[in-house]
């Protein structure tokens, strides 16, 4: 019987559950794992549209917004209408976002290392490319 599903489960779990920890532990007390899709695509590419992001996350506009909302209310994030369109909300880093950055960076480096430790490289490569086999 494969456990293919159940075990990528419990890897998730065990990544929340770290990022969950190293995020108290950095005094970033509110934020969640789902907060980090939005800020690692705004790290990588800036101020986007709500809908934009939502697209890339995969996530619905709805969820985006809720996740938007908690980030705005931690000053992690800012949102601006246009003046040539009002019905685009655009989401950007505020200082303190921006400022978050490096501890961010360096969660993801932890994560990956504790999640790679009982893997060479080479198999640390080959799961990697298996899991996105999979998520095509």
């Amino acid at each position: 019987m494969r456990q293919t599903l159940s075990l990528i489960a419990k890897i998730h779990e065990k990544g929340n559950r770290f990022i969950v920890e190293q995020l108290q532990e950095n005094g970033a007390n509110g934020l969640v794992p789902s907060h980090g899709d939005i800020l690692a695509l705004l790290y990588a590419r800036g101020t986007l549209p709500m809908k934009e992001i939502a697209d890339k996350i995969h996530k619905t506009k709805a969820t985006v917004t809720v996740l938007a909302d908690k980030l705005e209310k931690m000053d992690f994030i800012k949102r601006e209408n246009t003046a040539a369109d009002s019905r685009y909300t655009y989401i950007s880093l505020t200082e303190k976002g921006k400022a978050f950055q490096a501890v961010f960076e360096n969660i993801s480096v932890r994560l990956n290392e504790m999640l790679h430790q009982n893997l060479s490289e080479e198999e640390a490569e080959q799961v990697e490319n298996l899991l996105q086999k999979m998520s095509k």
